[in-house]
């Protein structure tokens, strides 16, 4: 864990009655960290699109050609930063109005992307409720990656147990059907039975954008340098959604099922910030300050970078755990870790929560 900028916040303790996140709160809101950015995000809301659209033009006037493969990857860039975008909506942070905040997820995710807004609630709903909890979190519950001990225990063919132990050196490349992954989850769920609010309308939406959009290489490309050009920009696109979430929650504390314990614990000690400029800012999206994001899911993106010391401070000042690290000794914590768990370590890193027993309760 890295050390700690000292900020000292202007509430620095709660007063009689507040809960220690209560305390924080009112400082942040105080400081107007949770004011609207309309200025900030209609900037991208008019931009992004536009740049979408003059790649697809430049698609269509490229032609056919192998040239068109830096099209796949500038294309793999413009719908990830799309996709932040529509999480930022999705989480309230562009208009007070729900019902705008969610047409423009729903435009962003389903029409532009191809990702189902509907599945992605669902689940990134629960994941924020209990960020690595087991039988809780559905981001630690993934298909090849084991994040637990009993995960790689559970392998019980041939090859889920090889590629579980071997995860750690494969966990860059799976990463590259990500994208292929973020699709199919999407499809299958607003055609499955469960709910799903707004459902013919995402399957309108999916359906013009997946099919629309297979249709435009098909017609452009010849079939060999199509099927190449989608490859590439699937790959790319799920290995920089990848890269983007991957340092935020892996290898921090998995929270046993039967632990539950006060929110500012619950989100800070789960959560990992990664430092940088604003550069790392922009190409994250945002979500380098994971921290602070759990703590105020609704807060502008670029409030989070000022809030981030604050809550640094406070949390150091609380005896609660922060975790600050760089961009690639994230990837380096986050490799190390799922390939000791794939080797079969059960103790793969000395949990915080051990030192934190007094705040926890059995649940």
């Amino acid at each position: 864990m890295s050390a700690i900028r000292s900020t000292t916040p202007r509430n620095g303790a709660p007063r009689r009655g507040q809960s220690e996140f209560t305390a924080l709160a009112n400082d942040i809101r105080a400081r107007g960290l949770l004011r609207r950015r309309y200025g900030y995000y209609w900037t991208r809301l008019v931009l992004l699109p536009a740049v979408l659209a003059a790649c697809l033009v430049a698609f269509v006037l490229i032609g056919d050609t192998w040239w068109q493969l830096f099209t796949a990857a500038a294309l793999a860039v413009v719908l990830t930063q799309i996709a932040f975008l529509g999480h930022d909506a999705a989480h309230r942070q562009i208009f007070v109005s729900g019902r705008w905040n969610d047409w423009i997820s729903l435009i962003l995710g389903d029409l532009l992307v191809g990702m189902s807004y509907g599945w992605w609630q669902h689940k990134h709903t629960r994941h924020h409720a209990n960020p690595n909890k087991e039988g809780a979190d559905p981001d630690i519950e993934l298909p090849v990656i084991a994040l637990t001990s009993e995960q790689r225990e559970a392998s019980r063919s041939r090859v889920s147990a090889w590629l579980r132990g071997h995860q750690g050196l494969l966990f860059f490349p799976i990463l590259l059907l990500e994208g292929v992954s973020l699709h199919a989850s999407g499809v299958r769920r607003v055609l499955s039975r469960e709910h799903i609010a707004r459902r013919w309308v995402e399957i309108v939406m999916l359906l013009v954008r997946l099919c629309g959009m297979g249709a435009l290489v098909f017609l452009v490309l010849s079939p060999g340098i199509a099927f190449v050009f989608l490859a590439v920009q699937l790959g790319l696109f799920g290995f920089y959604m990848g890269v983007s979430f991957a340092p935020n929650h892996k290898g921090m504390p998995v929270v046993p099922r039967d632990l539950t314990f006060d929110f500012l614990r619950r989100q800070a000690m789960m959560s990992r910030d990664i430092r940088g400029s604003l550069f790392v800012d922009t190409a994250m999206g945002g979500l380098n300050y994971q921290i602070e994001h759990h703590l105020f899911p609704s807060m502008p993106r670029p409030h989070l970078r000022r809030a981030a010391p604050i809550v640094a401070a406070y949390c150091r000042q609380h005896g609660v755990p922060y975790t600050q690290t760089g961009l690639f000794a994230s990837y380096a914590i986050v490799v190390r870790y799922i390939n000791r768990v794939g080797l079969g370590e059960r103790d793969v890193f000395s949990c915080p929560l051990v030192e934190q027993r007094d705040h926890l309760t059995p649940a």
